[in-house]
């Protein structure tokens, strides 16, 4: 990824940071607005590596969190990424801060300080790179808590669910057809835009069933195309992209709850709700599975126990019990794009052209029509140079 440059205000001191503020309590909903050298308003704790690199990739000037961006809880990733990426951070500066901020304002950020014209509004930490360090060694003692969370989760989830992981009860029906057939299901997660480049030959080969997850409907519009299912809660894909024409499912809470339908009957937009208690990533491999896929191909999807952390999630029992569902449908292509790379040299590519004309060259040479062709070129090129010459 590339890094953005900071631009400062002229004459601003070192540190010193000044700039428009945007303000949402959901950094991806907020990320949409964004403008380069504009600054972040968020209320994010344990803020997650994702919700980072895509505040870096729009280039904000800083970031402004309401919340801690590292509770303890876990080794969080997003911090030390805008803090890598030199964007300042400034860490739990509490409810004054959306309490005396409106959308627009300009305001300056100096030390730990936020002020609106000259005055303070809100004092919180300023994370650097030794303050980060340091809080990320103290949160790795908190995994043991987490991992006694997680176990407690899964038992929970499975007597929950029962149903929907063994006999697939409550899987909706889809137009699509997916049975026999190949799916790929793509997240908005780590490096989901290099593994989906390098699944470019795969997809126009075998045409799989394309499935957008919430954003990843947008990464597939993005990579050129077209979702034929979009399954999530709708709160961070695109109203274009939802009005594409793909098949829409909405996630809904296990009780019926689905505010995405809401916003899917605003744009005029069908919606089929699916209740559960899954997360929309794994509900989307059980409706893959369900409908007959013979493949399943994952895209960015989150799988260990730093990443599901990292999102902001209590547990992982839905994807443990998931994945253990599906089995040997599910194929993983997360860092495929690290493991494999097509990298020709510029002196391999020469080395090929100059091949493919030598054998030309030769083909030409010893062939009856090809000795014709180039007693032809001969000619023609004697009587070019005849006619420079009548020029001199």
């Amino acid at each position: 990824m590339r890094l953005p440059v900071l631009r400062r205000s002229r004459g601003a001191e070192p540190g010193v940071v000044t700039g428009t503020v945007r303000l949402d309590r959901r950094t991806k909903r907020l990320v949409g607005r964004l403008r380069p050298g504009e600054i972040a308003v968020i209320d994010h704790v344990d803020l997650d590596r994702v919700a980072a690199d895509s505040l870096v990739a729009v280039g904000v000037a800083g970031v402004l969190n309401a919340k801690p961006s590292i509770s303890g809880r876990y080794p969080n990733l997003g911090p030390e990424v805008l803090v890598q990426a030199g964007i300042p951070l400034l860490d739990d500066l509490g409810e004054a801060l959306f309490e005396g901020l409106r959308e627009g304002d300009v305001v300056r950020v100096e030390a730990d300080t936020v002020y609106l014209n000259g005055e303070p509004v809100a004092s919180g930490t300023r994370q650097d790179a030794e303050t980060v360090a340091k809080a990320m060694v103290d949160a790795r003692e908190g995994l043991s808590v987490q991992l006694e969370a997680f176990a407690a989760n899964t038992m929970e989830y499975l007597l929950q669910e029962r149903d929907l992981l063994l006999d697939g009860v409550g899987v909706p029906d889809v137009a699509t057809k997916i049975a026999g057939r190949h799916v790929l299901i793509v997240v908005r997660g780590y490096d989901y835009q290099d593994d989906l480049e390098v699944l470019r030959p795969y997809i126009r080969e075998f045409k799989p069933v394309l499935i957008g997850v919430d954003g990843g409907a947008d990464a597939l519009v993005e990579g050129g195309y077209s979702p034929d299912i979009i399954i999530g809660d709708m709160d961070s894909v695109s109203d274009d992209v939802l009005r594409c024409g793909a098949e829409v499912i909405v996630h809904a809470y296990p009780d019926g709850r689905a505010p995405g339908v809401t916003r899917c009957n605003d744009l005029g937009v069908a919606a089929t709700p699916f209740p559960a208690a899954a997360t929309s990533e794994d509900i989307a491999m059980l409706l893959a599975d369900g409908k007959g896929a013979t493949l399943i191909v994952a895209v960015g999807t989150h799988a260990t126990l730093g990443e599901f952390l990292d999102k902001g999630r209590g547990g992982m029992a839905s994807t443990f019990l998931t994945r253990l569902k599906i089995g040997g449908k599910l194929v993983d292509a997360k860092g495929v794009s690290k493991l494999y790379r097509q990298n020709i040299s510029g002196s391999s590519l020469l080395l090929l052209i100059l091949s493919a004309i030598a054998a030309m060259t030769s083909a030409i040479a010893v062939s009856t029509v090809g000795k014709a062709y180039l007693g032809l070129v001969s000619e023609w090129w004697d009587n070019l140079l005849f006619q420079i010459q009548r020029l001199f």
